[in-house]
């Protein structure tokens, strides 16, 4: 089995962004805003040339903290037949290993509560209080890995 990162276009984030993250919101929009932003990297996990997880790295501050360089990680989503087995936090290993290669020194993320145990076994914290997303309706956190 062989498994790559992959670079990708916001386009081709598409298919999994509808299936995985707006299949039970009211939102079926998979289009963000930043997806065509400079610096703005779109990475997918490649097995056997079949993209099962994507992702988006936007270069933008966080919220609150100003640790130097930072990206967002939007659109984090990996097909539901292959979760649980690792090949998302390839994906994010991948994507942070990148990043910190480009200087960057913190990723942040509004990540789905359901997500949470995910981003934390991978090295992320947890920041603030929690909030209902606007467009999903569901509850998520701010969360931060430091890079440096």
């Amino acid at each position: 089995m062989t498994t790559k990162v992959v670079q990708l276009t916001a386009e081709q984030t598409h298919p999994l962004r509808l299936a995985v993250l707006r299949f039970d919101t009211p939102t079926k929009d998979v289009v963000f805003p930043e997806d065509t932003w400079r610096g703005c990297r779109h990475l997918g996990l490649e097995v056997d040339g079949e993209v099962v997880a994507v992702s988006s790295w936007v270069p933008r501050p966080h919220p609150t903290e100003a640790a130097g360089p930072a990206v967002q990680l939007r659109g984090m989503a990996t097909s539901r037949t292959v979760q649980s087995t690792g090949y998302g936090g390839l994906l994010v290993e991948g994507g942070c290993a990148l990043m910190a290669a480009d200087g960057v020194a913190l990723v942040w993320a509004r990540a789905r509560d359901a997500a949470l145990a995910f981003y934390l076994r991978h090295g992320f914290e947890v920041e603030g209080e929690g909030f209902i997303d606007h467009n999903t309706q569901l509850p998520h956190h701010l969360i931060v890995r430091h890079l440096r």
